[in-house]
């Protein structure tokens, strides 16, 4: 089953085996060594074979984010829970520095989240967020969520995440 979302200026879909060239591009950039670490070509594409098979082993699974206007992919963004993690979660990244700052992260994370909760049928949604992520702390405050002090979190390089918790999406009229 393919799982599509539009929003007014999004389109989120599910990867295919065509955008590993995009995505190789994305992860051999300054974004993504600041985000992510030097990650050598297997690495790499082993991160691209965990977007599509995380899809087949769930059924749900990170959306490629691309403008409408222009069919460009500018990120990944959706729910996931592979194994190992505490519970299911809505992640985002965007791709370029020049996605940044116009409101395309909260549209597109706005869809996820409407999507577990709708869709998928999950009773709660939460986004793992290192502390100094500032950016991303800042995106999910605007979602509405907040810090649950209760939830476990992930660590990453000695660095435990903080849990914030979304609320359900208001049932539009």
């Amino acid at each position: 089953m393919t799982v599509t979302l539009h929003t007014a200026r999004l389109t989120l879909r599910q990867p295919d085996p065509s955008d590993l060239d995009v995505f190789l591009a994305y992860s051999d950039s300054d974004r993504f060594r600041r985000e992510r670490g030097e990650m050598p070509l297997p690495d790499r594409w082993n991160y691209f074979e965990t977007l599509l098979g995380h899809w087949q082993i769930c059924g749900f699974g990170r959306f490629l984010v691309t403008v409408k206007d222009t069919g460009i992919i500018i990120g990944h963004i959706g729910p996931l829970f592979p194994a190992g993690w505490p519970e299911r979660e809505i992640a985002w990244h965007l791709w370029s520095d020049e996605a940044e700052g116009k409101g395309f992260a909260f549209e597109a994370a706005q869809a996820a989240v409407r999507h577990a909760f709708d869709d998928l049928g999950w009773d709660t949604v939460a986004s793992f967020i290192l502390p100094q992520n500032t950016r991303s702390r800042r995106l999910a405050e605007r979602l509405g969520a907040v810090v649950d002090p209760e939830a476990k979190g992930m660590t990453f390089d000695g660095v435990t995440t903080l849990v914030y918790r979304h609320p359900r999406p208001e049932v539009a009229a």
